[in-house]
């Protein structure tokens, strides 16, 4: 009797290694060794959707939907097809899979290349940071011929793994503006994906008429404000194609979180984001020095996973 609960115990603990969830963060491995009604909860949907186009950079009421026909102005994304090529892409997957991956929240596993930080007490240590991966410099070189990230200077690059097996997801979430700066971009590699942007705060987003879209479209084709929803119930989806760039500022980037829900997660799925320095650790900024010394190390391009 003694050995079978050994065996057992031994059987659980390997299939909790496959596993990376900590405190109300749960994936499907989790979630296939608890009983009974979940003690987490699961975030409500929101209650408003609406669909970010590129063309206008308005975030449009789905057709079939009591908001077809209305929209509002959604600053701050930019999104840029087929930034690498097939080939590209299996080579660079090829080059990520060749390191280990280390298990993640919520069903992803990651790869980091960047400082140790410990962004509540905001402190940070160089720690075996050698620099982004040599596969990433002309990716890197790549984005400088765009507008809007012609100095871009990435300091940090995490790889995160998705994969519907594992049920991966990522909750809502602002990423740190101490330590990173303006812009967010992320490479979305191997399959298609839906990046789901919603706002906690208070108050009431204004719909106008959706602007019309293509070369015979009327100027001024927007009227004036005339219905509005709560800000907290509204979820925008942007949809990102696979090889594609994913750059968010303003308030795309410190107003509204972004998350990826697990019904979005398809196939696996990999996604690079590259962050750069906060103002604080750029000439001029109170802790230059350091953010020199980390540009030095992060654009070296001879990292490994820390």
């Amino acid at each position: 009797m003694a050995a079978t609960t050994a065996e057992a115990a031994a059987v659980q603990a390997t299939q909790l290694q496959a596993c990376g969830c900590k405190g109300i963060r749960t994936c499907l491995i989790c979630e296939r060794q608890r009983h009974g009604p979940p003690p987490w909860q699961i975030s409500p949907q929101k209650k408003y959707h609406f669909l970010y186009c590129p063309d206008t950079g308005w975030a449009m009421g789905p057709q079939d939907s009591d908001f077809e026909g209305w929209a509002f102005p959604f600053p701050g994304v930019t999104l840029i097809e087929d930034f690498v090529t097939p080939e590209e892409e299996a080579e660079m997957v090829r080059l990520m899979d060749s390191d280990p991956w280390k298990l993640s929240q919520s069903g992803r596993r990651k790869q980091d290349y960047g400082p140790k930080v410990n962004f509540r007490k905001q402190k940070l240590k160089m720690a075996g940071f050698q620099g982004l991966p040599s596969f990433s410099q002309k990716v890197v070189q790549r984005m400088g011929l765009y507008q809007g990230l012609e100095d871009f200077q990435p300091v940090e690059q995490c790889n995160l793994d998705y994969n519907p097996e594992r049920g991966s997801a990522i909750d809502p979430h602002l990423d740190d503006a101490w330590l990173w700066g303006e812009r967010l971009v992320s490479l979305n590699l191997l399959s298609a994906t839906v990046v789901s942007m919603s706002c906690e705060a208070p108050g009431s987003l204004l719909l106008h008429s959706a602007p019309s879209i293509g070369p015979d479209a009327p100027e001024g084709s927007v009227v004036a404000s005339s219905r509005s929803v709560p800000c907290q119930e509204v979820e925008v989806a942007i949809s990102v194609p696979c090889r594609s760039l994913l750059v968010l500022t303003g308030a795309a980037r410190h107003q509204w979180a972004h998350a990826i829900h697990r019904r979005h997660i398809k196939a696996r799925r990999i996604c690079a984001t590259f962050r750069e320095l906060a103002s604080e650790f750029l000439p001029g900024g109170k802790q230059q020095e350091l953010g020199h010394e980390l540009l030095q190390a992060a654009l070296s391009f001879q990292g490994r996973p820390v």
